[in-house]
């Protein structure tokens, strides 16, 4: 019972419209189709009319075929212009939508630029470089100090590991300073070769350098 004062909206209006549209385009192409069977029997019968040789008979019965042909024509017409009609209200609810729809984007663009602040957005967002920017040197520092601390501990005592297994290979010892390779009449303990050459300390330089030991 509600649904009788229900008030339609646009889109029900272009509903029951386009079905009466509808229904007139049927009614129009029957018409058509009564008008097209009357023509062929009236175009018979100015045949018979002819053969009898009725000459005025001919003549009214051509001149209602000429009418009838004409109205024929208008039906195409009118066809037509309901064809549009159907048309143009659909295109019409269709803009109708997207201008609610505009509306609607409207409405809710103007709410939310009520509920943003522009200051406070701006402050929040150098708020947040800004932190990024620390958290980053805090990092670096970090890491620089890390790196320092690694540095100190290993790298040196790794660095005199290598210089004294070069040394060792090519028969110096250290305690706590250089001297010189041992002669040739001193053998170095678990050496198989007696005899030994006196190396010069341009020869240790540059056996060095060519390990890669400064």
């Amino acid at each position: 019972m509600a649904s009788l004062f229900k008030k339609k909206t646009v889109d029900d209006i272009i509903k029951d419209q386009s079905k009466e549209l509808r229904s007139t385009q049927r009614q129009i192409t029957r018409d058509r189709g009564a008008l097209e069977k009357q023509e062929k029997q009236m175009e018979l019968e100015i045949k018979k009319m002819a053969k009898s040789g009725n000459r005025e008979a001919c003549k009214i019965l051509a001149k209602q075929l000429v009418q009838l042909r004409k109205q024929k024509n208008r039906t195409y017409a009118v066809s037509s212009k309901v064809t549009s009609m159907s048309t143009q209200a659909k295109v019409m609810n269709s803009q109708m939508k997207m201008a609610g729809a505009m509306s609607t984007t409207a409405k809710t663009m103007q709410a939310v630029n009520k509920k943003m602040d522009p200051q406070k957005t701006l402050k929040t967002m150098q708020d947040f470089q800004k932190e990024n920017m620390k958290m980053g040197m805090t990092e670096d520092m970090i890491n620089d100090t890390l790196d320092e601390i690694f540095d100190e501990s290993g790298d040196e005592e790794e660095s005199q590991d290598i210089v004294n297994q070069v040394l060792d290979e090519i028969g110096i010892e250290i305690s706590g300073k250089m001297v010189r390779a041992p002669t040739a009449g001193k053998s170095l303990p678990g050496t198989a070769s007696p005899k030994r050459g006196t190396i010069s300390d341009d020869e240790i330089e540059r056996q060095l350098r060519a390990l890669g030991v400064d």
